[in-house]
């Protein structure tokens, strides 16, 4: 991280100082990312599912049939 994070700031270009910035913003959780292989891709992708859902009910308010609708469509899923 220092030498990557050392030469985006040296570089002083338009592009590389946001790069810096991000590194130090997100250092932390991309470290985790290398050390543990570990993401949060089956939850945005459970969240973007969900959404696509929410979009299809066009407002349905039954709190009940909108949670049914949600298991039944994960459990599809995960079934086929």
């Amino acid at each position: 991280m220092q030498a990557l994070h050392a030469t985006a700031k040296v570089a002083a270009m338009h592009e590389t100082d946001p790069l810096a910035a991000t590194l130090d913003a997100w250092w932390l959780a991309i470290e985790v990312l290398i050390v543990t292989g570990v993401t949060s891709a089956r939850t945005e992708a459970a969240n973007t599912t969900i959404k696509s859902i929410k979009r299809a009910g066009r407002g349905s308010r039954n709190e009940n049939n909108y949670r049914a609708r949600i298991l039944l469509t994960s459990a599809s899923k995960t079934a086929a």
